[in-house]
């Protein structure tokens, strides 16, 4: 790590204890004691951090109410993309959390550290809000009694009764799941559990959660190896153990994105001369998918399987008769 990032954590950890030995600074920046030395020169010389020894409690600590000839503040830190994206993201779902769900007492204290975080870079954090900004696609709202309760139900290992719409069948039906992990994926909720009406591993999509209460009854386990095999393994949110794999052949003016996007983890994709890209992307249900290639018409043709390239063409001729 370099010099400011050290400033940073040995701020943390003089912040967030009463005392901090010379012996665990060493240990938490993992340098030298002569650098380590230097570092707390510099802090106290050059920046006015008013840190003192104690040798009655043999360390280090923040002097209170000392009367320094300047401001202490740090030199700035700047992040890197993901993790921009990554503390607005978290600090947006917070902003829509109901203050008195689940989380109510504990969302101003996240905000508040959210907010210090944003603002320990070189900018502010007003200004990184305002200069950077976040557009939810397609996000659907999140019932957040159902959301306060699935959440209750996933910590304390209950199973919950649930009355499910499926938007797909345009039916509703009663279940009893056991609760595995909630899932944030393209802008919404999907809670993933094991249904005992079904006997196996299901996904529900959260805003269709139209009632959630928790029983009394321990929720059964699913090993994560097994949720990833069976939900994780194909394409998407939609699940299955029989998974295929897709060809897709993109134009080259497509190419210049396509190839640097990732559509799935174990997805392989080659670059040709004439500068095409052939993507092949494992699917076990077709849907999601489909949709994905559609909006890259017609600068993608599918090259197989067969069963995929005819479920796109109807999606095609479907669409080309609602237009004529």
């Amino acid at each position: 790590m370099d010099r400011t990032e050290r400033f940073h954590i040995i701020d943390m950890m003089l912040s967030g204890s009463r005392v901090v030995s010379f012996q665990q600074m060493l240990e938490r920046l993992e340098v030298s004691r002569a650098t380590l030395k230097r570092d707390l020169e510099y802090l106290r010389n050059r920046l006015n951090a008013p840190i003192v020894w104690d040798r009655d409690l043999g360390g280090y600590h923040f002097q209170k109410d000392a009367q320094l000839g300047g401001q202490y503040e740090l030199p700035g830190l700047w992040f890197s993309a993901e993790e921009i994206h990554a503390l607005l993201t978290m600090q947006h779902l917070l902003a829509n959390l109901d203050a008195g769900g689940l989380l109510g007492p504990h969302i101003q204290p996240l905000m508040a550290r959210l907010t210090a975080l944003l603002g320990s870079g070189r900018h502010p954090a007003e200004e990184v809000r305002k200069r950077i900004k976040l557009i939810p696609l397609a996000a659907r709202a999140t019932p957040m009694d159902q959301f306060a309760a699935l959440g209750s139900a996933l910590l304390r290992r209950k199973r919950l009764f649930i009355r499910y719409y499926a938007k797909s069948s345009d039916e509703e039906s009663e279940r009893e799941v056991s609760p595995q992990r909630l899932v944030h994926y393209r802008e919404n909720w999907y809670l993933d559990a094991w249904c005992h009406l079904r006997e196996g591993l299901r996904s529900f999509a959260v805003d269709g959660i139209r009632l959630a209460e928790i029983l009394e009854h321990p929720a059964r386990e699913v090993p994560g190896r097994t949720l990833d095999a069976v939900l994780g393994a194909g394409y998407g949110i939609f699940s299955g153990r029989q998974v295929g794999w897709a060809r897709l052949r993109f134009s080259a003016e497509r190419a210049r994105w396509v190839a640097l996007e990732q559509w799935h983890p174990k997805q392989r994709g080659k670059l040709l001369r004439n500068g095409r890209y052939v993507l092949e992307v494992p699917y076990a249900d077709d849907r999601e998918l489909v949709m994905d290639i559609l909006r890259h018409m017609p600068e993608v043709e599918v090259l197989a399987p067969a069963r995929l390239r005819r479920n796109v063409a109807e999606k095609l001729r479907a669409g080309l008769e609602l237009h004529s």
